[in-house]
């Protein structure tokens, strides 16, 4: 859960609401091949059985900052592709799309390129 205390109140948005939100966007940018695994915690859940994210989940954290939402995001690019142009186009896609769902302000996108298929 992460708590956003504005001048109304506090706001409560589920992590899985960020999860599927920026999953979405992101996979559908131009030369994102897959998101990745990037925590221990997503490490284990991938390997469960019993537990059925969709891949596109994995390789988020979103938490707090001061008063503003700060993403991390871990991915693979499709090979050929113009690679800081991609992480501009999520960067700016991402910060977009999350102010405008949630109303609440992106202070930073960190986008780890963790790897790069033919």
């Amino acid at each position: 859960m992460i708590k956003v205390q504005n001048n109304i109140g506090t706001i409560t948005i589920s992590q899985d609401y960020f999860t599927s939100l920026i999953g979405s966007t992101v996979t559908g940018c131009f030369g994102v091949v897959q998101m990745n695994i990037s925590s221990a915690k997503q490490t284990i859940l991938a390997a469960l059985p019993f537990v059925k994210k969709k891949s596109y989940e994995r390789g988020i954290s979103v938490r707090a900052g001061r008063d503003k939402l700060v993403v991390d995001l871990h991915i693979t690019v499709l090979y050929g592709v113009n690679v800081g142009t991609v992480v501009k186009s999520i960067i700016n896609k991402v910060k977009y799309v999350m102010e405008e769902s949630t109303g609440i302000s992106v202070e930073r996108v960190n986008v780890y390129v963790d790897e790069i298929k033919t």
